[in-house]
Parts: C-alpha cells; sequence; structure tokens
C-alpha cells in the first residue's frame, strides 16, 4: 500500500482567513492523534488573484488509515464520522469553501 493525501483546495472570503487558520489547526491536532497520520502541510497563495487561496495537505499511510478516520463521513451529508468530526472539507464554516480530493503518489 502506498500513501495517500488528501488535498482540500480552500476558498476564503475576506475577513476569514483567521477562522480557516484555527479550523485547520483545530483538525489537525485531531488527525495528528488518529493512528496512520503521516503529516500535514498548510499553504497560503501568495498571490492574492484567485478563488482558491488556502491549499491543505495531510498525508495518511495508506487508504485504509485514511477511510478508517472518514469513516461514517461518507454516509452522511455532515460528513461526520463516528468521532462527531465533520470530516471530508465539511468542517470550515460558511462561507469558507473547501474542495477535497484524496491522491495516491505515482510518480516522484
Amino acid at each position: 500500500m502506498s500513501q495517500v493525501s488528501a488535498i482540500n483546495c480552500i476558498e476564503v472570503p475576506d475577513g476569514y482567513e483567521e477562522i480557516a487558520i484555527s479550523t485547520r489547526d483545530l483538525y489537525i491536532n485531531y488527525f495528528k492523534k488518529q493512528p496512520g497520520f503521516v503529516s500535514s502541510t498548510f499553504y497560503r497563495a501568495s498571490v492574492q488573484n484567485g478563488k482558491i487561496n488556502f491549499i491543505n495537505i495531510v498525508v495518511w499511510r495508506d487508504k485504509e488509515a485514511y477511510d478508517a478516520v472518514v469513516n461514517k463521513g461518507y454516509e452522511n451529508s455532515d460528513g461526520l464520522n463516528s468521532d462527531g468530526m465533520k470530516v471530508l472539507g465539511k468542517g470550515f464554516p460558511e462561507p469558507i469553501k473547501v474542495h477535497p480530493g484524496v491522491f495516491e503518489i505515482i510518480s516522484k
């Protein structure tokens, strides 16, 4: 099995930057306690000329470790997992918009 990366492209309107950062930090602190968590890197666009101004990349040991954390989040519109955390990018409040994706490494 290879590592997978959950990559969230995040649209953050002016005035919501600190909320986006603190929400991301809350989730990363939760993820760090989960089996299979490898790392996380948070990016802010250096030029703010588009809709996507933050990217969060969370690396998991494998797809099974990722799925174990997300678990029930796939099954409900709120993305709630079995710990009551909103996963799949749904933990950010409106009007912040998250575009989540899960990717496997195919080349380095």
